[in-house]
């Protein structure tokens, strides 16, 4: 197979190349001389853990799942990098990591590229009023040339304050499952807020963004609304904890008390230690079990303050005229393996987000999207659905087509990445239909595991060994090659 095209090897993974023509769902919008607005979700550290996603926990997200009734649910959608900044620059900017050069949480892509466009500033540049509540860009590396309010310079906020207020919640306690190093003890508190949880900066954040709708109804606008939670500490107020009863959870089919390599697998596929929750020690069945508990209030808690700004653009009258989105900035682990993280992460539940695009008059409308996608389609899809030039070197594709037919017989694949050290990349994977495929180390010199994504979709069975996926594991290797040698193309 190693001298079949590149086109030819994506079919026969279940893929194509995909049209990139203009989506017809918004025409009746741009032929009207209307601008269609952008309402742009932001939710961190969020797993495919929804109720329109089949949660396995049973999440209550009412407001998340009516949204995905209105629009396009996207069930394969990957981010390119499990971590914050380099997840959400890659999207924003509509370039891969590779290309970025952002592996990490402190680099700042305005330092390397001040001429690139990012997606508000984008929408900015073509007269439309760009609004920033919460985290958008990484906390601390905004793009202030993005925003005509909201923007931030740099370094002057922190996760809890990124409401833009100086109220302060009222936490009615926490509870602590480990003493020692001040990091461990912190993020493996369980945080619950009074009340409804206000003077949060989640709560403030989407406050902000019913006051942002108010003021600027009247002109078109692009607003960027961004979530913490249910990044660590998981932090809800009680009402949401009562949701769920722990003692019903079952865990995950390969859940470890500590970071365990199956079988099979690579040493590199597994951090040693975890990053967000239960760091530097284990994560007992019954801890475990009040984790997900306060995860999933997290989540809640997140459905129920994005339910409140849609519900003002449902009163302004706005919601025919403004595109919705919702997209998670990379998915989580809760004790699949023993991790409890996302940092190193290129297994499923680490890359997969969920995504859902809400736009007026799309002939898809309440249907789940079944392509291959990737989070950095966005930039070009919004931009497409609203009539906006894309600014040169942006390297992702539109998906506005799958807006109108959300099962096409073929789709490209995704690529994640991995970096331990912010310089060189640890790991490739790239996701089809049927396989994930990741290579650790520069041409996987530190091994490599194939999925079956199909017939093993907890991932248990490393298949990349089994001389009849010989062929597999060869074409897919020429592909992450392929895409980590761009990291070094000046």
């Amino acid at each position: 197979m190693n001298s079949i095209s590149r086109r030819t090897f994506i079919e026969k993974m279940g893929g194509a190349l995909a049209s990139t023509s203009l989506g017809v769902a918004l025409n009746p919008l741009l032929k009207s001389g209307k601008k269609p607005n952008v309402l742009f979700f932001m939710s961190d550290d969020m797993r495919v853990e929804l109720g329109c996603y089949n949660s396995r926990f049973g999440a209550h997200t009412p407001h998340l799942d009516a949204l995905a009734k209105s629009g396009v649910r996207f069930d394969k959608n990957y981010c390119q990098f499990p971590l914050c900044n380099p997840s959400r620059t890659s999207l924003l900017t509509g370039r891969h990591p590779t290309t970025t050069r952002v592996l990490g949480n402190r680099t700042a892509f305005r330092d390397t590229h001040p001429e690139w466009i990012s997606l508000p500033q984008l929408f900015k540049n073509n007269g439309y009023t760009t609004l920033r509540t919460g985290k958008i860009f990484h906390g601390g590396l905004d793009d202030p040339k993005a925003w005509s309010q909201g923007g931030e310079l740099p370094d002057d906020e922190g996760p809890e304050q990124i409401g833009h207020t100086k109220q302060k919640s009222k936490i009615v306690r926490t509870k602590t499952f480990s003493k020692g190093m001040d990091k461990a003890a912190y993020s493996d508190r369980i945080v619950i807020l009074d009340g409804n949880g206000e003077g949060h900066g989640d709560y403030n954040c989407a406050s902000r963004a019913i006051q942002f709708l108010r003021d600027n109804k009247d002109k078109p606008f692009f607003l960027g609304c961004g979530f913490v939670k249910p990044h660590s500490p998981p932090t809800a107020p009680q009402k949401f904890f009562d949701l769920y009863n722990p003692d019903s959870f079952v865990l995950p089919e390969d859940f470890a008390t500590t970071p365990t390599v199956p079988p099979g697998f690579p040493s590199a596929a597994i951090r040693k230690r975890n990053a967000d929750l239960f760091i530097g020690r284990s994560s007992e069945p019954h801890e475990a079990r009040e984790v997900i508990q306060a995860y999933l209030a997290s989540i809640s808690w997140t459905d129920w303050n994005i339910g409140r700004v849609i519900q003002e653009l449902e009163h302004l009258g706005l919601r025919d005229n403004t595109i919705i989105v919702f997209v998670a900035d990379h998915g989580y682990q809760l004790g699949e393996k023993g991790k409890w993280s996302k940092a190193g992460s290129l297994f499923e539940m680490g890359t997969r987000v969920p995504t859902i695009i809400s736009a007026p008059m799309a002939q898809g409308n309440g249907k789940t999207c079944t392509a291959i996608t990737q989070s950095i389609d966005l930039y070009p899809t919004l931009a497409e659905l609203c009539g906006l030039k894309l600014p040169e070197g942006i390297e992702s594709r539109s998906i506005s087509h799958l807006l109108n037919d959300p099962n096409p017989t073929s789709s490209e694949p995704a690529y994640s990445v991995w970096s331990e050290d912010g310089n060189t990349l640890y790991g490739v994977s790239v996701r089809t239909h049927k396989w994930r495929y990741a290579e650790y180390g520069k041409e996987g010199v530190n091994g490599c595991m194939l999925l079956d994504m199909e017939n093993d979709p907890h991932e248990l069975h490393n298949v990349a060994n089994d001389p009849k996926n010989e062929s597999v594991v060869s074409d897919l290797s020429q592909l992450v090659r392929a895409y980590a040698a761009k990291l070094n193309v000046t």
